[in-house]
């Protein structure tokens, strides 16, 4: 189990570190569309183009990034959204069983679908070098390149929660899942 359990702790470091990249695309996201938006009116008055599609295009590859580098990250942290409604009644053990059974019946199904659909979407690009048909904006491969990977990423950070919670349920390791707010004395 301990070499299962180092593989699930290298994985949640790559989470972690595409997290904290995920949060520099938002401050890039904010710099860029704060520039676009004081430039496209200082451009006006001035008479000159300040900004281009490319900036344009570049805060939503920004966003991209942002969201699809976060989920791994979110996912660990237990920042995803809940929708069972007796989650927070469980035990720890049954909060462990419930997300156990999840990762295993939807979230990597899920993230191999992703791969699966976005295979050869992103390989068409990257094998054209495919470009933006605005003048000036950017090339697309890379961000379409993205997208299985980032699905790679998530279903990766799936298999670091089987383990955690495996060992947890087999006594071999502490509880992997986040509090709830149950739990922490938290609430809205």
């Amino acid at each position: 189990m301990q070499p299962l359990l180092r593989l699930s702790h290298s994985i949640q470091r790559v989470s972690r570190g595409l997290g904290h990249l995920a949060a520099l695309c938002g401050l890039a996201l904010i710099l860029v569309g704060a520039y676009n938006a004081l430039a496209r009116y200082a451009g006006k008055s001035l008479g000159l183009a300040l900004t281009s599609n490319g900036l344009v295009e570049l805060q939503w590859y920004l966003f991209s990034m942002m969201f699809l580098l976060g989920a791994p990250w979110a996912l660990r942290q237990g920042a995803h959204v809940r929708v069972d409604i007796v989650y927070e009644r469980y035990g720890e053990r049954g909060r462990a069983w419930t997300n156990l059974i999840g990762t295993l019946l939807l979230l990597l199904p899920f993230a191999a679908l992703g791969i699966y659909a976005c295979w050869d979407f992103a390989a068409d690009s990257i094998a054209s070098r495919e470009m933006s048909n605005d003048p000036g904006g950017l090339a697309r491969w890379p961000i379409k390149a993205l997208l299985p990977a980032a699905f790679g990423v998530l279903g990766l950070q799936g298999l670091a929660e089987v383990i955690g919670l495996s060992a947890f349920l087999l006594g071999k390791g502490p509880n992997p899942s986040p509090p709830t707010q149950a739990d922490d004395g938290g609430g809205v």
